[in-house]
């Protein structure tokens, strides 16, 4: 079959209109709320933080468990998964996957989501802590 079938849309399309439904925040942005009680929450596989490194205090949750560990009425939700009301900063490696993850969590009614602009590469650049990871 060539062509895309009649109301499919391309990625290009979906992040867009993901976006257009969250609020997205710098690196430091997301560190000052942070430091006034957003989780972080870092949905990359463990390849790539292992590689690339990691943000100190971040929640680690692999991005096909977010849904399932954020829903503030799921039985396999984390401790910090208080209620439809916790701000929560989405973080994957170049600010793509994570806008996809913030606005999920948005549909599951937690409407402060949102993710970080750049992803972990931004936030290294932008010399916010982080550990080191195994490629220089």
């Amino acid at each position: 079959m060539s062509g895309r079938p009649p109301g499919a849309k391309s990625v290009d399309q979906l992040l867009a209109e993901a976006r257009s439904r969250i609020t997205r925040v710098t690196p430091a942005e997301a560190a000052r709320r942070v430091a006034d009680g957003a989780v972080l929450v870092d949905i990359r596989p463990q390849s790539q933080r292992e590689a690339e490194g990691e943000v100190p205090g971040a929640l680690v949750v692999e991005r096909n468990h977010l849904e399932w560990r954020f829903d503030p009425e799921s039985d396999a939700r984390v401790p910090q998964a208080t209620g439809y009301d916790v701000d929560v900063v989405v973080l994957c490696q170049e600010g793509y996957t994570s806008s996809l993850a913030a606005d999920a969590l948005r549909s599951l009614g937690l409407a402060t989501a949102s993710d970080v602009i750049g992803g972990h590469r931004a936030w290294v650049a932008d010399g916010l802590p982080t550990t080191a990871g195994s490629v220089g």
